[in-house]
C-alpha cells in the first residue's frame, strides 16, 4: 500500500513538473510572438507618427530622397532611426521608446524648437551609420561624383567620428536649406542700390564713427576703444576657468577703433562680390601683387538658411577673415585688420575685472550639474547681453537682440566666436608675466586665437578670459574638395569675427 501511494505522489509530482514545464513554454512562445509582433507594430511608420506629430517629421520624409524616388523604395522611420539587428537594435528601441515617453508624459511639445532638433549635433544622435551603410553597401557606383569619390574615400580612412549626416543632413527629411554642392549663386543676392557711395568716411577726431564701404551702399559703426591698462586673463580662484587663461599679466594697449558688431553677412558679401573667382583652384594664388584674392564660392549654403542681413557672417576661415581686412584696408584707405588677443579682451572686459563685465559668475549661471538642468539656472542677466547655448535656438541672432556692454560693443560674449590675430599658444602668457605693451602673441604657431564664445556655449566658456582656438583640420572633415578650401570651413558655423581699425597718427 505504502508503494502504491509512494508512486501515486511521484507521478503526480512528475505531472505537475510537466505541466509546469508545459506551461512555461506556452508563455514563453505566447511572449516571444507576442513581443515580436509589439516590436513589429511599434515599428510601422504609422506608430512613429502617433507620437512624433510635430510639423516637419512625415511631410519632409515624403519630400525626400527616401521616400520620393525613382526607384518607388520607401525607406521607413526604423531604417534610418534604429540601428539593424546584431548593432544593439532592442537597446536602442527601448531607449528611445522611453525618451518618448518621459516627454509625452512630462513635456509640452508645443514648446520645443523643432528647428534646433534637425541640425546635426542633433539629428546624428538618432540616426546610425551601421543602418547607412547595410542598405548603402558599394559607396563607389559608377555614378558617384569625384567629390563625392573623395569624401566616401574620407569617411572609410577617417580617425575622426564621421556621420554621414555630415554631407546628408537631408537625405532623410528634406530640407531646402541643406544643399551639400558647390553653391556658385551664393552671394548674387547681396544688398544693390543705385546709391552707392564714392568715398569712405573721413575721420579726423577719436570719436566713434560709421563706416562707408566705397562702391557699395553698405555701412557700419565703429566705437573709439581708448588706450588703457588692464589685468588679462584669469586669476586662479575664478570658478570654471581654465589653466592657458594664466598667469594674469598686467597690459598695456594703445587706443584704437573696434567695430561695433560682428561682420554681417551685408558687409562680408560686398567682399565676396568684389574678391572671389568661379575658377581659381583653391590653393592658387592671385599672380597680380596689387589684387586682392578673395574666396572661391563655397559649397552649401555659409549661412545655415538663418538668413543674412546684419546676422554674424560665419564659416569663412582665419584666412578668408583675414583676406577681407586687407580689401577693406585697400577700399577705404585706413588700416583695418583682426584684433590681437589683448585688444580683444580688453574690449571686452570695458573696464572690468571680473569674469564678466556683468554681474554674476560662471557657476551662477552654467546649466552644468544635474539639479541645474532640471530646475534651471538664474539666467536673465547674461540672457540680456549674450546670446549662448540656453536663449540662442540654435543659431546665430542679429545684433539688435542684445545689450551692449560698457565700450558700447554688441555681442562680445556670444553669438559667434571671433577670429585674433594671435597664433594659439596654451602658455603664451607666461612671456608676459612682467608687463607687456601691444602684445601681438607667439611669432608662429599652427593655429589661431577664437574668442567669446558662441551661440552653442555654455556660460563658463562666454567669461572674458576664456580662450579657445581654430581646429582647421577637424573643421574641414567633410569638404570634398581636393585639397580642401582654404576660404570656407565645412564643419563649423559657429566662427566670425569683427575688425579694428588702427588710429592714424594725425587723429587727435
Amino acid at each position: 500500500m505504502k508503494f502504491w501511494k509512494s508512486f501515486h505522489s511521484i507521478l503526480s509530482v512528475k505531472r505537475f513538473l510537466l505541466l509546469a514545464i508545459l506551461a512555461g513554454i506556452s508563455a514563453g512562445i505566447i511572449f516571444v510572438i507576442a513581443g515580436n509582433k509589439t516590436v513589429k507594430y511599434t515599428s510601422t511608420d504609422k506608430y512613429c507618427a502617433s507620437c512624433h506629430v510635430h510639423p516637419h517629421a512625415e511631410q519632409s520624409w515624403k519630400l525626400s530622397k527616401h521616400y520620393d524616388n525613382d526607384a518607388g523604395i520607401i525607406i521607413h522611420c526604423v531604417d534610418c532611426h534604429l540601428p539593424p539587428e546584431g548593432h544593439g537594435m532592442l537597446f536602442a528601441k527601448a531607449k528611445h521608446g522611453a525618451t518618448d515617453v518621459y516627454g509625452i508624459l512630462f513635456k509640452d511639445s508645443s514648446e520645443f524648437n523643432w528647428l534646433a532638433k534637425r541640425k546635426l549635433e542633433k539629428a546624428r544622435k538618432f540616426v546610425y551609420v551601421e543602418s547607412c551603410v547595410k542598405c548603402h553597401q558599394n559607396l563607389f557606383p559608377k555614378t558617384l561624383t569625384v567629390e563625392g569619390e573623395n569624401a566616401h574615400l574620407s569617411f572609410l580612412t577617417s580617425k575622426a567620428e564621421v556621420s554621414c549626416l555630415n554631407c546628408h543632413l537631408d537625405v532623410g527629411h528634406f530640407d531646402p536649406n541643406f544643399k551639400h554642392e558647390h553653391n556658385k549663386n551664393f552671394g548674387v543676392t547681396a544688398t544693390q542700390s543705385t546709391q552707392l557711395f564714392t568715398e569712405s568716411t573721413f575721420v579726423t577726431n577719436f570719436v566713434n564713427f560709421t563706416e562707408k564701404i566705397p562702391g557699395t551702399n553698405v555701412t557700419f559703426e565703429m566705437v573709439a576703444i581708448p588706450g588703457g591698462q588692464f589685468l588679462m586673463g584669469s586669476p586662479k580662484n575664478e570658478k570654471l576657468r581654465k589653466p592657458d587663461e594664466g598667469p594674469v599679466h598686467s597690459v598695456k594697449l594703445s587706443r584704437f577703433f573696434m567695430a561695433k558688431i560682428e561682420v554681417s553677412w551685408d558687409e562680408y558679401l560686398e567682399f565676396f562680390k568684389a574678391t572671389s573667382s568661379q575658377g581659381r583652384k583653391e590653393a592658387e594664388e592671385n599672380k597680380n601683387v596689387d589684387a586682392i584674392s578673395g574666396p572661391t564660392p563655397p559649397w552649401g549654403a555659409p549661412d545655415q538658411g538663418w538668413g543674412k542681413g546684419t546676422r554674424p557672417a560665419i564659416t569663412m576661415t582665419w584666412k578668408a577673415a583675414n583676406t577681407y581686412c586687407q580689401w577693406l584696408t585697400k577700399v577705404t584707405g585706413k588700416k583695418y585688420r583682426l584684433p590681437t588677443e589683448a585688444e580683444w579682451e580688453y574690449a571686452a572686459r570695458g573696464g572690468s575685472k571680473a569674469p564678466y563685465f556683468f554681474e554674476g559668475d560662471a557657476r551662477q549661471y552654467t546649466s552644468a550639474g544635474f539639479f541645474k538642468k532640471i530646475l534651471g539656472a538664474d539666467t536673465a542677466t547674461i540672457q540680456s547681453y549674450a546670446v549662448y547655448k540656453e536663449n540662442s535656438q540654435s543659431q546665430a541672432m542679429e545684433p539688435a537682440s542684445v545689450k551692449a556692454n560698457p565700450f558700447g560693443l554688441k555681442n562680445m560674449l556670444g553669438n559667434v566666436y571671433e577670429f585674433c590675430s594671435d597664433f594659439y599658444s596654451p602658455v603664451a602668457y607666461q612671456a608676459y608675466q612682467k608687463g607687456v605693451v601691444n602684445p601681438k602673441g607667439p611669432k608662429k604657431g599652427q593655429e589661431h586665437v577664437i574668442r567669446g564664445g558662441s551661440y552653442k556655449s555654455d556660460a563658463k566658456d562666454l567669461r572674458s578670459a576664456a580662450r579657445d582656438f581654430t581646429k582647421t583640420k577637424a573643421w574641414l572633415v567633410t569638404d570634398p574638395q581636393m585639397p580642401k578650401s582654404v576660404w570656407w570651413y565645412s564643419d563649423s558655423n559657429d566662427v566670425g569675427f569683427r575688425v579694428v581699425c588702427e588710429v592714424d597718427k594725425n587723429i587727435k
